[in-house]
């Protein structure tokens, strides 16, 4: 009879107190979505994550927490409408304050630079960079490095139009993409061929989009009321 050997314990922060730093932190990640990110890493940890897009690190800072090794990608453009010439030495401190600065290699570059000079293994990948369709599908080419069965998440899936139009292509076309599910706009997919009943899947929540878009209009027309109405309870877009 063949006995397990424990698997090493892997030095780690909680997620409630990774959390306690990370609320606090600018940004549109939820705690139920920042959940999922660190359950999923944590599942993987020590090795590399890929995280597209930290600004000020809300999502960096619970990646880092599960004890994986985290690589930021994000070149901090001054142009984008919430850069900041200061964003890069902001994540920064904010990663120091949780104390998980070392275990992030922060990379100012953009996503297709890093990759076309990368060469070792992964096994999660977090997409939330550019959200129009073709960067977003650009960046989701960061599974070719994850093996069967690995994860990889993108925000704003069904909440974003260029997101969802990079999403809803890549269910048509690929052939190495599964659809798990979502956490709010935080789509979950498995690296494997997807059935024809997979594929489908993404379509289930076009409804769920559809409304998104009707409470983002409502909110440029500063209707808050009306959106309530629909069950969104926040300033911000839904995410």
């Amino acid at each position: 009879m063949l006995c397990r050997v424990p698997e090493p314990d892997v030095p780690h922060l909680d997620f409630d107190d990774a959390w306690r730093v990370a609320g606090t932190v600018g940004g549109w990640l939820t705690e139920a979505q920042a959940r999922a990110l660190y359950d999923a890493s944590r599942q993987v940890a020590p090795a590399t994550v890929v995280e597209i897009g930290s600004h000020l690190g809300r999502s960096t800072i619970v990646l880092a927490a599960s004890g994986a090794a985290v690589t930021a990608i994000d070149p901090f453009p001054d142009d984008w409408r919430y850069g900041r010439p200061d964003t890069e030495q902001r994540l920064r401190s904010h990663l120091a304050q949780a104390g998980v600065a070392d275990r992030v290699d922060l990379r100012v570059a953009t996503s297709r630079a890093v990759r076309e000079g990368w060469n070792a293994p992964v096994r999660l990948v977090y997409v939330d960079a550019k959200h129009d369709m073709w960067s977003c599908l650009d960046d989701m080419r960061w599974s070719d490095f994850l093996t069967e069965g690995d994860t990889f998440f993108v925000h704003d899936a069904f909440s974003s139009l260029g997101v969802t139009l990079a999403v809803l292509r890549d269910a048509v076309t690929t052939r190495r993409h599964t659809y798990v599910g979502r956490t709010g706009s935080l789509a979950r997919f498995e690296v494997g061929r997807p059935s024809v009943a997979q594929r489908l899947r993404v379509l289930r929540e076009m409804p769920w989009f559809a409304r998104n878009l009707v409470v983002k209009v409502l909110l440029r027309l500063r209707l808050r009321p009306v959106a309530r109405l629909l069950r969104h309870d926040d300033t911000a877009d839904p995410y």
